[in-house]
């Protein structure tokens, strides 16, 4: 026998403390994240980012992303 779960299904998701970090190692729970602002057109996973927009990314990813150009200098 099955029972119907009748709670709504905005109920039923989980809401993040934080944005979902994007990019390479964004599953490991124990790395440090950092925001940042893009200078570029960039698709990471599968979802565009457009210049100016934000994005929580590993330290790391960060990093190589500076260094390619990337990020917009604050």
């Amino acid at each position: 026998m099955t029972t119907k779960n009748t709670a709504p299904e905005a109920e039923q998701k989980a809401t993040p403390r934080s944005p979902q970090p994007v990019g390479p190692s964004a599953a490991a729970a124990d790395t440090p994240l950092q925001t940042v602002t893009l200078s570029h057109h960039l698709r990471i996973g599968g979802k565009d980012y457009a210049p100016g927009d934000k994005a929580r990314v590993t330290a790391d990813y960060a990093r190589r992303l500076r260094a390619q150009g990337y990020v917009a200098r604050t």
